[in-house]
């Protein structure tokens, strides 16, 4: 088995994670990475259920816990600031089960778990694909072009390897009629275990505690046609949206138009008939998801375990291991995926009328639901 190669393309939560359990079961692997500094925007994100317990298996859940953000509630305010529904995000003191850290801090531990056993080659991309029956050449920006076994397309929405084995994003990728964009804060934080949103129809303005690296989040709707390279475009389309706004908008928009270091993207709707095509596999957002809905970590660490398990079943049968790995997340990212139209209605209800009915809603829960 030390002579069978597979090359990883993303390092961040699928890629470092199925590259770790990939070299445990005695394949070499290699991981290459577009981004030599930060993978993300750093927000914070979820590892809980079946994700929880593949972390404590690679060692990192101690650490996950240190890291946490602490966060328990979510709660609506109105433009003076004041709360008008809340519910928890998590169970107060249920730090066994799950845990919210920043997306930096997760990825930067799988990834030095994938280092351990594993190649990381940074700043460098896949250019072009070549496979037959027996391997793939793989051709890299910079890094002189190697044959592997298999290759995993772990890297995200906007994916190399699904455009180069599968087709042009266009085939696969949708609008979700939404957009987000994150950016750091300065505004004091009086609760650090709560996150505050305040709605206007069909937009929502966050701030995060982020376990002391607070930020701001943009969650808008709208069916704008934006280039996701163009950092500009996201920087005005923030900025036309959210223009008069209440509560901290004009904070907000302050610290976004104030740095270069802000994330934006359209929430974006990934459906991939078959996630395999010969010995090229996709994985995390690159198969299938809805951006910012869903769980996307916790999903992306689960269908890392469930591709490697199936590969080690299957060492020379390509085609039966990937068939194996399609069918078992399938099943459990499909119940996530049909949850995302009910998340998008709670966190950015489109009218006036619906933050009204959300809020009542929320205040009719029962109260360990409540703040």
């Amino acid at each position: 088995m030390g002579d069978r190669s597979v090359l990883v393309s993303g390092g961040g939560v699928a890629g470092s994670t199925v590259a770790f359990w990939l070299a445990m079961s005695g394949w070499s692997v290699t991981i290459v990475e577009r981004s030599a500094g930060t993978l993300s925007s750093g927000s914070p994100v979820d590892v809980r259920g079946s994700a929880g317990a593949i972390a404590r298996g690679l060692g990192i859940w101690p650490d996950l816990q240190g890291a946490a953000t602490g966060v328990e509630r979510l709660v609506f305010v109105d433009a003076g600031g004041r709360p008008l529904a809340s519910i928890r995000t998590q169970k107060r003191g249920d730090h066994h089960n799950e845990v919210e850290v920043s997306r930096n801090v997760l990825i930067g531990l799988l990834l030095g778990k994938a280092r351990e056993n594993g190649r990381i080659i940074e700043g460098d991309s896949v250019t072009s694909l070549h496979q037959d029956g027996g391997g793939v050449d793989v051709e890299f920006r910079r890094t002189p072009s190697r044959r592997f076994d298999l290759v995993v397309g772990a890297d995200g929405i906007h994916s190399t390897v699904r455009a180069l084995a599968f087709g042009p994003e266009d085939r696969f990728a949708r609008p979700f009629g939404m957009f987000v964009g994150t950016v750091r804060s300065h505004v004091p934080i009086e609760d650090p275990h709560t996150v505050l949103m305040y709605n206007e129809p069909g937009t929502s303005l966050a701030i995060h505690p982020a376990g002391g690296k607070p930020g701001f989040a943009f969650i808008f709707r709208g069916q704008h046609d934006v280039d996701y390279r163009d950092a500009d475009q996201g920087r005005r389309l923030v900025e036309s949206t959210y223009a008069g706004g209440g509560w901290l908008t004009t904070k907000a928009l302050q610290e976004w138009g104030g740095t270069g270091e802000r994330y934006f993207d359209a929430v974006t709707r990934v459906d991939v008939p078959q996630w395999s095509a010969g010995r090229v596999v996709l994985l995390g957002d690159a198969a299938g998801c809805i951006s910012l809905f869903g769980e996307g970590s916790s999903s992306a660490i689960v269908g890392a375990k469930t591709l490697a398990e199936a590969i080690a079943r299957h060492p020379c049968d390509p085609s039966s291991a990937f068939a194996d790995y399609e069918y078992s997340h399938r099943k459990y990212v499909r119940p996530l995926q049909r949850g995302a139209g009910i998340a998008s209605r709670l966190l950015v209800p489109k009218t006036r009328s619906g933050i009204t009915i959300r809020n009542a809603a929320l205040n009719a829960l029962p109260f360990p639901n409540k703040r």
